[in-house]
């Protein structure tokens, strides 16, 4: 919300700036978000958490007194914080996925493995918290992992063999990837 009030005028913005210049080199504004990215969420999210010291000084301005009780509190930080950490996996992934100019189905599997992984990883760590948010996180992961295995379930009927013969062909992986069924 801060964001969108940030963005409402050139003054606004210019504040919001002046508060920046005595410690950065360079001052940004608060990103909106992009409803066709996922990952827009994620750079959203990092760069107000980056930017919450000057937005704390630019609420202290006389002029946006009104917009104070809008302001993050820390527990919500420390909720962003960990909700930045669960996305950082996945924007790797797709980055380096997209970024790829030649073939990629030989890291198909170890990309899921990895996926897999962490989300387990999240869920084991937040299994046994009676936190509301930390309850609410684990069922948005478990939700989350529940949507890859559809993708993955969707790939490898099909082309199962397929992936698992090139991922074997790869000179420098082999059977390593397979080793965790073992």
């Amino acid at each position: 919300m801060l964001v969108v009030l940030n963005m409402l005028t050139p003054g606004h913005q210019n504040e919001f700036i002046d508060c920046q210049k005595a410690k950065v080199r360079i001052a940004v504004i608060p990103i909106m978000d992009v409803k066709t990215h996922w990952n827009s969420t994620l750079e959203l999210l990092e760069r107000a958490y980056r930017l919450r010291e000057f937005t704390c000084k630019w609420l202290e301005s006389p002029k946006s007194t009104e917009y104070r009780p809008l302001f993050t509190t820390q527990d919500e930080w420390t909720i962003v914080k960990y909700v930045m950490e669960v996305l950082r996996l996945f924007r790797y992934w797709t980055l380096w996925m997209s970024k790829r100019h030649t073939v990629i189905l030989h890291h198909v599997i170890t990309v899921y493995n990895d996926m897999f992984d962490h989300m387990d990883g999240v869920m084991r760590a937040l299994a046994k918290k009676k936190t509301q948010w930390k309850e609410d996180l684990f069922f948005a992961v478990k939700l989350a992992q529940q949507k890859l295995s559809e993708y993955y379930t969707e790939v490898t009927p099909t082309t199962g063999m397929l992936l698992i013969s090139i991922h074997i062909l790869d000179l420098f992986r082999k059977l390593r990837s397979f080793r965790k069924w073992d």
